[in-house]
């Protein structure tokens, strides 16, 4: 009854904590410790997989059992990285017994004072985010009713670490939406302001502001807020004159092509008209 009612506190404790801003480390920190308290465990420890897929040690109840995890991971090896990549659970009754299966991390382990460990998903249906690991000083399991309180407080943190990321996210789509209405108000008024400047209509100002952003590198918005201020002015291109087409002949009083090799024959021809004359 006793440790019924002490599950039921920090189920509540842990629930409190929950709230829209709430410190993910120092609210993993009280559920290791809540799990040494309420188990036949001597430390625990828990991992979240960062963006890329690995783990990363979060919260650890003791300085030995953060230094087991750190081991764990760096060696890619242990309870806790085959209860992740499965999303079961996964538990050794004696560690003694899984050199073979992890020659690295059970003597590490058994040298710290483990003897056996049990390491639970923090899944949420298909997604898992991390592992709980629960280290013990003695052989054997944990009785079932500690085994589905512990399960029930690694699902209360993995609702609670999903509910934070998703408010985040939801928090940073409503920042880019909002800048980027924001940017086309802005824009908006630099067209207008451009269009009146350099006589020209809209789609030509706006042809203009992104032409100008391009050419210096620069985001659209800020042009169009220099625009309005403006800081930066924007000349109308200038569209180049068409001369008249070139011409030949003596229409124009100009020699055609071959007009002066003609000139020089006609006049060997007279040259010689008049010798024989």
């Amino acid at each position: 009854m006793a440790q019924q009612n002490g599950l039921a506190r920090t189920l509540v404790e842990l629930a409190d904590t929950l709230v829209a801003d709430f410190d993910v480390v120092d609210f993993l920190h009280t559920l290791v410790l809540r799990c040494t308290d309420l188990f036949d465990a001597a430390e625990a420890g828990l991992m979240l997989a960062d963006q890329r897929g690995g783990l990363r040690v979060v919260a650890s109840s003791s300085e030995r059992a953060r230094l087991v995890e750190l081991f764990e991971v760096q060696n890619e090896q242990g309870p806790c990285l085959d209860c992740f990549r499965s999303g079961n659970r996964v538990v050794s009754e004696d560690l003694e017994a899984e050199v073979g299966r992890w020659p690295l991390f059970a003597p590490e382990a058994l040298t710290v004072g483990f003897r056996s460990v049990h390491a639970l998903p923090m899944r949420c249906q298909s997604e898992v985010i991390g592992a709980l690991n629960i280290f013990r000083t003695t052989l054997g399991m944990l009785d079932e009713a500690d085994l589905i309180a512990a399960r029930a407080m690694a699902d209360v943190a993995t609702i609670g670490i999903l509910q934070q990321r998703a408010l985040q996210e939801a928090r940073v789509l409503a920042e880019q939406l909002q800048s980027a209405l924001n940017s086309r108000v802005v824009i908006e008024q630099a067209k207008g302001v451009l269009a009146e400047r350099a006589q020209v209509n809209l789609d030509d100002a706006f042809g203009m502001l992104r032409g100008y952003a391009r050419n210096h590198n620069s985001r659209l918005r800020d042009v169009a807020e220099a625009v309005i201020t403006g800081t930066v002015v924007i000349e109308r291109p200038r569209r180049p004159r068409r001369g008249p087409p070139p011409v030949s002949g003596k229409k124009y009083g100009v020699p055609g092509p071959g007009s002066a090799g003609r000139e020089e024959v006609t006049n060997e021809i007279r040259e010689s008209h008049g010798k024989s004359s």
